[in-house]
C-alpha cells in the first residue's frame, strides 16, 4: 500500500492528517505542494474521481482573489487553476495507490479508515 499526502507542512489540518497516519502506524509520503506543484494530469485524475467541488480550497487567499467569475466556472477551468495555483487545492489530499480517496481532514476516524481501508 502507498499512500502520499498532498499538502503544505505549515498547515493545520495537514499536521493532523500526519500525527493520525503516524498515530496509526500508517506510511505515507508527504508532497510539499508548494515546492513540488502536482501536474496537471495528475489533477485531471483527482477531479475525476473526487469531483472539483470538493477540491477547492475555498478559505485561502488564492481563491478569494479569483473573484466572482470563480463561481461560473467549469470543472475543466477549476482543474485549470488548480494547476497553475496549488494553493487553490483543499489540503491534505490523500492519494492512495495512484487514485485519491480523501481531500480534507474532517471525516470521523472509520470514514478515514474506510477510504484509507485500513
Amino acid at each position: 500500500m502507498s499512500i502520499q499526502v498532498y499538502g503544505i507542512p505549515n498547515c493545520g489540518t495537514c499536521k493532523k492528517a500526519l500525527k493520525w497516519l503516524e498515530d496509526n502506524a500508517i506510511a505515507y509520503e508527504f508532497i510539499n505542494t508548494k515546492e513540488h506543484p502536482p501536474a496537471r494530469e495528475m489533477i485531471q485524475r483527482w477531479a475525476e474521481v473526487l469531483g472539483s467541488k470538493s477540491m477547492r480550497n475555498t478559505s485561502g487567499q488564492s481563491y478569494r482573489a479569483l473573484g466572482d467569475k470563480k463561481n461560473d466556472w467549469t470543472d475543466e477551468q477549476w482543474i485549470e487553476a488548480f494547476a497553475q495555483d496549488a494553493m487553490l487545492l483543499k489540503r491534505p489530499l490523500l492519494v492512495k495507490d495512484g487514485t485519491a480517496v480523501l481531500v480534507g481532514f474532517r471525516d470521523k476516524e472509520e470514514a478515514i479508515r474506510d477510504k484509507l481501508e485500513v
